[in-house]
């Protein structure tokens, strides 16, 4: 299999067009040898690149410049885009105005793109195939640990919901044992305090008071041990 077009600068333009994946397989079957290694690095700049084309996702084949900014960002590249162009159209690659997965691996790697577009397929087809394994591997294993990251975001935030709660929780107890303890001193005080008339009276009102079933402060009693065996689970659940 060959790219359609007269010329080399036909043949990259074909190449361009094609999804963001089947430029990287075509890199990697017309450079395996040199690029073995970086299969996953080539991997990630697909998954990045389709990450970022909203538009078209894995369906897409190349970035428009405010993306390109950004796809270049994420791995830490210090040359812009323009540079990038620069550097292209140095080497004869004139057609810069987007940026495709194979201009990028083109600067990239620094390998001739004469080579690459009159890379033939058909003849290494064990080679593609080798190429579509590792790419299948490396984007299971990006699934993966998407899922991992995904789990453990949501169980920091469980966490951190369940100590807001456990925080609340122990507010409210302490605002009911407040007002609790505050009412027996205020009636204890009374009770030793004024006339006879009134000091009994305060006497009664704080025998009540202890006898009977502080409903409020016992629900927040309640709810307390509720919040915090929840934060102890929420906590270990994050460990994991």
């Amino acid at each position: 299999m060959s790219l359609a077009g007269a010329t080399d600068e036909l043949k990259l333009q074909a190449l361009s067009t094609k999804t963001y994946k089947e430029q990287a397989i075509w890199f990697l079957n017309a450079f395996w040898h040199r690029v073995e290694k970086d299969a996953e690095l080539i991997w990630k700049y697909v998954h990045r690149m389709v990450e970022l084309d909203a538009p078209k996702g894995a369906n897409g084949n190349e970035l428009d410049e405010m993306m390109a900014h950004r796809f270049l960002e994420t791995f830490d590249e210090t040359m812009t885009v323009r540079q990038m162009r620069e550097n292209l159209r140095s080497v004869g690659v004139e057609r810069v105005r987007f940026v495709p997965l194979s201009h990028f691996l083109i600067f990239r790697f620094g390998f001739d793109w004469h080579t690459l577009v009159n890379a033939t397929q058909g003849d290494n087809q064990a080679e593609v195939e080798e190429a579509q394994r590792r790419l299948n591997e490396v984007q299971a294993a990006f699934v993966q640990v998407q899922a991992t990251a995904k789990a453990s975001a949501e169980r920091e935030a469980e966490a951190k919901r369940a100590q807001e709660e456990l925080t609340a929780a122990l507010l409210e107890l302490k605002a009911q044992e407040d007002a609790y303890n505050n009412k027996k001193a205020d009636l204890e005080r009374k009770s030793e305090e004024g006339g006879v008339v009134s000091r009994n009276k305060a006497k009664a009102e704080l025998a009540q008071h202890l006898a009977e079933d502080p409903l409020p402060l016992r629900r927040a009693k309640i709810n307390q041990e509720a919040a915090v065996r929840k934060a102890d689970k929420a906590a270990a659940e994050a460990e994991l």
